[in-house]
Protein backbone atom coordinates (compact mmCIF):
# COMPACT_ATOMS: atom_id res chain seq x y z
CA UNK A 1 0.00 0.00 0.00
CA UNK A 2 3.34 2.23 0.15
CA UNK A 3 2.94 3.69 -3.28
CA UNK A 4 -0.59 4.17 -2.89
CA UNK A 5 -2.44 7.74 -2.20
CA UNK A 6 -4.07 8.66 0.95
CA UNK A 7 -7.45 10.21 0.26
CA UNK A 8 -8.57 10.01 4.32
CA UNK A 9 -6.43 9.86 7.41
CA UNK A 10 -7.71 9.51 10.64
CA UNK A 11 -6.05 10.38 13.78
CA UNK A 12 -6.34 9.21 17.32
CA UNK A 13 -10.08 8.81 16.86
CA UNK A 14 -12.17 8.38 19.86
CA UNK A 15 -16.15 8.22 20.06
CA UNK A 16 -17.93 8.41 23.41
CA UNK A 17 -22.33 7.84 23.93
CA UNK A 18 -22.94 9.16 27.38
CA UNK A 19 -26.38 8.27 28.67
CA UNK A 20 -26.67 9.46 32.36
CA UNK A 21 -23.95 8.64 34.53
CA UNK A 22 -22.84 6.04 32.15
CA UNK A 23 -20.74 6.38 29.15
CA UNK A 24 -19.27 3.80 26.02
CA UNK A 25 -16.11 4.35 24.88
CA UNK A 26 -17.30 2.91 21.11
CA UNK A 27 -14.10 3.59 19.19
CA UNK A 28 -10.91 4.17 20.94
CA UNK A 29 -7.45 6.23 20.04
CA UNK A 30 -7.94 4.85 16.34
CA UNK A 31 -5.72 5.99 13.59
CA UNK A 32 -6.55 4.61 9.78
CA UNK A 33 -5.58 5.60 6.45
CA UNK A 34 -7.80 4.97 3.47
CA UNK A 35 -6.70 4.58 0.09
CA UNK A 36 -7.43 5.99 -3.56
CA UNK A 37 -9.00 3.19 -5.52
CA UNK A 38 -9.08 0.47 -2.95
CA UNK A 39 -12.86 -1.16 -1.78
CA UNK A 40 -11.83 -1.27 2.19
CA UNK A 41 -14.35 -3.73 4.39
CA UNK A 42 -14.37 -2.95 7.68
CA UNK A 43 -15.84 -6.03 10.37
CA UNK A 44 -16.49 -7.17 13.57
CA UNK A 45 -18.60 -8.27 16.02
CA UNK A 46 -21.98 -6.46 16.93
CA UNK A 47 -21.09 -3.63 19.21
CA UNK A 48 -16.98 -3.13 17.74
CA UNK A 49 -17.80 0.35 16.53
CA UNK A 50 -18.16 -0.61 12.99
CA UNK A 51 -20.73 1.86 12.13
CA UNK A 52 -19.82 4.26 14.18
CA UNK A 53 -16.55 4.55 12.70
CA UNK A 54 -17.96 4.49 9.09
CA UNK A 55 -20.39 7.41 10.32
CA UNK A 56 -17.23 9.84 11.68
CA UNK A 57 -15.44 8.75 8.70
CA UNK A 58 -17.92 10.20 6.08
CA UNK A 59 -18.40 13.47 8.13
CA UNK A 60 -22.34 11.94 9.15
CA UNK A 61 -21.11 11.89 12.70
CA UNK A 62 -18.29 14.08 14.76
CA UNK A 63 -16.00 12.45 16.76
CA UNK A 64 -15.25 13.05 20.38
CA UNK A 65 -11.47 13.38 20.18
CA UNK A 66 -9.03 13.12 17.19
CA UNK A 67 -8.89 14.67 13.39
CA UNK A 68 -10.86 13.41 9.58
CA UNK A 69 -8.54 14.71 7.09
CA UNK A 70 -9.19 14.55 3.03
CA UNK A 71 -6.65 14.69 0.80
CA UNK A 72 -8.59 15.25 -2.37
CA UNK A 73 -6.32 16.16 -5.48
CA UNK A 74 -5.67 19.28 -6.32
CA UNK A 75 -7.08 20.63 -3.54
CA UNK A 76 -5.12 21.54 0.34
CA UNK A 77 -5.83 19.15 3.18
CA UNK A 78 -9.56 19.32 4.25
CA UNK A 79 -10.12 18.72 8.31
CA UNK A 80 -13.57 17.25 8.19
CA UNK A 81 -13.55 17.68 12.14
CA UNK A 82 -13.28 20.89 12.14
CA UNK A 83 -16.26 21.62 9.92
CA UNK A 84 -19.47 22.53 11.56
CA UNK A 85 -22.85 21.45 10.24
CA UNK A 86 -23.53 23.43 7.48
CA UNK A 87 -19.95 23.05 6.04
CA UNK A 88 -20.23 19.45 6.44
CA UNK A 89 -23.15 19.01 4.72
CA UNK A 90 -21.55 20.87 1.68
CA UNK A 91 -18.32 18.80 2.09
CA UNK A 92 -20.67 15.63 2.07
CA UNK A 93 -22.95 16.59 -1.05
CA UNK A 94 -19.57 17.40 -2.75
CA UNK A 95 -16.82 14.28 -1.71
CA UNK A 96 -18.88 11.78 -0.52
CA UNK A 97 -21.68 9.18 -1.45
CA UNK A 98 -23.44 6.65 0.57
CA UNK A 99 -25.68 3.53 0.28
CA UNK A 100 -27.29 2.01 3.56
CA UNK A 101 -29.18 -1.19 3.92
CA UNK A 102 -32.39 0.22 3.95
CA UNK A 103 -32.56 2.03 0.65
CA UNK A 104 -34.07 5.37 1.78
CA UNK A 105 -35.49 5.97 -1.33
CA UNK A 106 -38.72 8.59 -1.74
CA UNK A 107 -41.71 6.15 -2.51
CA UNK A 108 -43.31 9.72 -4.39
CA UNK A 109 -40.62 10.07 -6.62
CA UNK A 110 -39.43 7.77 -9.72
CA UNK A 111 -36.14 5.81 -10.09
CA UNK A 112 -34.68 8.60 -11.84
CA UNK A 113 -35.79 11.40 -9.94
CA UNK A 114 -34.53 9.41 -6.44
CA UNK A 115 -31.20 10.07 -8.68
CA UNK A 116 -31.51 13.59 -9.75
CA UNK A 117 -32.92 14.93 -6.72
CA UNK A 118 -29.31 13.78 -5.04
CA UNK A 119 -27.63 15.39 -8.55
CA UNK A 120 -29.50 18.50 -8.27
CA UNK A 121 -28.17 19.23 -5.14
CA UNK A 122 -24.45 19.85 -6.65
CA UNK A 123 -25.47 21.04 -10.02
CA UNK A 124 -27.95 23.09 -12.16
CA UNK A 125 -27.31 21.51 -15.48
CA UNK A 126 -30.35 18.97 -15.39
CA UNK A 127 -29.72 18.00 -19.11
CA UNK A 128 -26.05 16.41 -18.46
CA UNK A 129 -27.12 15.11 -14.79
CA UNK A 130 -30.02 13.50 -16.45
CA UNK A 131 -28.05 11.68 -19.43
CA UNK A 132 -25.54 10.85 -16.74
CA UNK A 133 -28.01 9.34 -14.23
CA UNK A 134 -29.57 6.91 -17.40
CA UNK A 135 -25.91 5.98 -18.19
CA UNK A 136 -25.03 4.77 -14.51
CA UNK A 137 -28.76 3.34 -14.02
CA UNK A 138 -28.08 1.16 -17.31
CA UNK A 139 -24.43 0.39 -16.11
CA UNK A 140 -26.40 -1.17 -13.07
CA UNK A 141 -28.86 -3.08 -15.31
CA UNK A 142 -31.70 -1.71 -14.92
CA UNK A 143 -34.02 -1.01 -18.29
CA UNK A 144 -35.41 1.98 -19.78
CA UNK A 145 -38.47 1.10 -18.62
CA UNK A 146 -37.98 0.86 -15.05
CA UNK A 147 -36.49 4.03 -15.01
CA UNK A 148 -40.19 5.88 -14.81
CA UNK A 149 -41.24 3.71 -12.25
CA UNK A 150 -41.84 3.84 -8.42
CA UNK A 151 -39.69 2.11 -5.64
CA UNK A 152 -42.76 -0.24 -4.88
CA UNK A 153 -42.86 -0.92 -8.46
CA UNK A 154 -39.55 -2.31 -8.12
CA UNK A 155 -37.96 -5.27 -6.75
CA UNK A 156 -35.58 -5.02 -3.78
CA UNK A 157 -32.72 -5.64 -5.43
CA UNK A 158 -33.83 -3.07 -8.30
CA UNK A 159 -34.24 -0.47 -5.39
CA UNK A 160 -30.91 -0.77 -4.33
CA UNK A 161 -29.27 -0.87 -7.75
CA UNK A 162 -30.95 2.37 -7.94
CA UNK A 163 -29.63 3.48 -4.45
CA UNK A 164 -26.25 2.95 -5.40
CA UNK A 165 -26.73 5.14 -8.58
CA UNK A 166 -27.62 7.79 -6.36
CA UNK A 167 -24.67 7.26 -4.28
CA UNK A 168 -22.35 7.60 -7.11
CA UNK A 169 -24.01 10.28 -9.01
CA UNK A 170 -21.99 13.09 -7.82
CA UNK A 171 -18.69 11.22 -8.57
CA UNK A 172 -17.96 11.02 -4.40
CA UNK A 173 -13.86 10.58 -3.65
CA UNK A 174 -15.61 7.85 -1.44
CA UNK A 175 -18.42 5.57 -1.57
CA UNK A 176 -19.28 4.71 1.71
CA UNK A 177 -21.79 1.15 2.39
CA UNK A 178 -22.75 0.33 5.47
CA UNK A 179 -24.49 -2.87 5.06
CA UNK A 180 -25.46 -2.31 1.58
CA UNK A 181 -26.92 -6.12 1.10
CA UNK A 182 -28.22 -6.96 4.35
CA UNK A 183 -31.65 -6.66 3.34
CA UNK A 184 -31.99 -8.27 0.29
CA UNK A 185 -31.99 -12.18 -1.09
CA UNK A 186 -29.24 -14.18 -2.13
CA UNK A 187 -29.48 -13.36 -5.67
CA UNK A 188 -29.66 -9.70 -5.22
CA UNK A 189 -27.15 -9.88 -2.71
CA UNK A 190 -24.52 -11.31 -5.54
CA UNK A 191 -26.02 -8.36 -7.90
CA UNK A 192 -24.77 -5.45 -5.91
CA UNK A 193 -22.36 -6.87 -5.16
CA UNK A 194 -20.82 -7.54 -8.37
CA UNK A 195 -22.08 -3.40 -9.19
CA UNK A 196 -19.64 -2.44 -6.16
CA UNK A 197 -16.99 -4.62 -7.21
CA UNK A 198 -17.50 -3.23 -11.01
CA UNK A 199 -17.44 0.67 -9.59
CA UNK A 200 -13.91 -0.22 -8.06
CA UNK A 201 -12.15 -1.79 -11.02
CA UNK A 202 -13.58 1.89 -12.83
CA UNK A 203 -11.26 3.14 -10.14
CA UNK A 204 -14.42 4.05 -7.32
CA UNK A 205 -12.63 4.46 -3.72
CA UNK A 206 -15.10 2.46 -1.18
CA UNK A 207 -15.60 1.91 2.38
CA UNK A 208 -17.94 -1.28 3.39
CA UNK A 209 -19.62 -2.32 6.48
CA UNK A 210 -20.51 -5.36 6.49
CA UNK A 211 -20.71 -8.35 8.63
CA UNK A 212 -21.20 -11.27 5.56
CA UNK A 213 -18.27 -13.54 4.59
CA UNK A 214 -19.51 -12.77 0.68
CA UNK A 215 -19.53 -9.51 1.17
CA UNK A 216 -16.10 -9.70 2.54
CA UNK A 217 -14.78 -11.11 -0.34
CA UNK A 218 -15.37 -8.02 -2.74
CA UNK A 219 -12.81 -5.86 -0.83
CA UNK A 220 -9.16 -6.29 -1.34
CA UNK A 221 -8.14 -4.40 2.66
CA UNK A 222 -10.11 -6.19 5.35
CA UNK A 223 -9.87 -4.54 8.56
CA UNK A 224 -10.90 -5.78 11.68
CA UNK A 225 -12.36 -4.12 14.70
CA UNK A 226 -12.82 -5.27 18.29
CA UNK A 227 -14.00 -3.13 21.03
CA UNK A 228 -13.46 0.22 19.19
CA UNK A 229 -9.82 -0.75 18.11
CA UNK A 230 -8.50 -2.27 14.83
CA UNK A 231 -7.25 -5.61 15.78
CA UNK A 232 -5.22 -6.19 12.38
CA UNK A 233 -5.89 -6.12 9.05
CA UNK A 234 -5.15 -8.16 5.90
CA UNK A 235 -4.36 -7.27 2.17
CA UNK A 236 -5.99 -9.22 -0.42
CA UNK A 237 -5.19 -7.93 -3.43
CA UNK A 238 -8.69 -7.59 -6.14
CA UNK A 239 -11.26 -9.74 -6.28
CA UNK A 240 -11.07 -13.06 -8.43
CA UNK A 241 -14.22 -13.96 -9.16
CA UNK A 242 -16.37 -16.69 -7.77
CA UNK A 243 -13.95 -19.54 -5.94
CA UNK A 244 -16.84 -22.15 -6.58
CA UNK A 245 -17.18 -21.46 -10.44
CA UNK A 246 -15.37 -24.15 -12.36
CA UNK A 247 -15.36 -21.63 -15.38
CA UNK A 248 -13.44 -19.02 -13.08
CA UNK A 249 -9.72 -18.61 -15.40
CA UNK A 250 -8.85 -17.62 -11.44
CA UNK A 251 -10.37 -20.42 -10.29
CA UNK A 252 -7.01 -21.44 -7.99
CA UNK A 253 -5.79 -17.85 -6.95
CA UNK A 254 -9.78 -16.96 -6.13
CA UNK A 255 -9.35 -20.16 -3.93
CA UNK A 256 -6.35 -19.16 -2.46
CA UNK A 257 -7.77 -15.49 -1.89
CA UNK A 258 -10.93 -17.23 -0.25
CA UNK A 259 -8.96 -19.36 2.00
CA UNK A 260 -6.53 -16.19 2.88
CA UNK A 261 -9.69 -14.59 4.36
CA UNK A 262 -11.20 -17.22 5.74
CA UNK A 263 -7.80 -18.18 8.10
CA UNK A 264 -8.04 -14.03 8.76
CA UNK A 265 -11.39 -13.91 10.28
CA UNK A 266 -10.75 -17.26 11.60
CA UNK A 267 -7.57 -15.86 13.75
CA UNK A 268 -9.96 -12.88 14.62
CA UNK A 269 -12.34 -14.89 16.39
CA UNK A 270 -15.42 -14.20 13.88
Amino acid sequence: MDNKRIILQADNLSKTFSNESVQQHVLKNLNLSIYKGDFTVIMGNSGSGKSTLMYALSGMDRPSLGTITYYIEGQSAIEISKYNNDKLAVFRRDHVGFVFQQNYLNDSMSALDNVLVSGLLKTTDRRALTKKAKELLLRVDMQESDFRKFPTQLSGGQQQRVAVVRGVINSPEILFADEPTGALNSQNTDNVLSILSDLNATGQSIVMVTHTFKAAERGNRIIYLADGVISDEVDLGPYLGDYKDETNPNLEAARERHNKLKVFLQNMGW
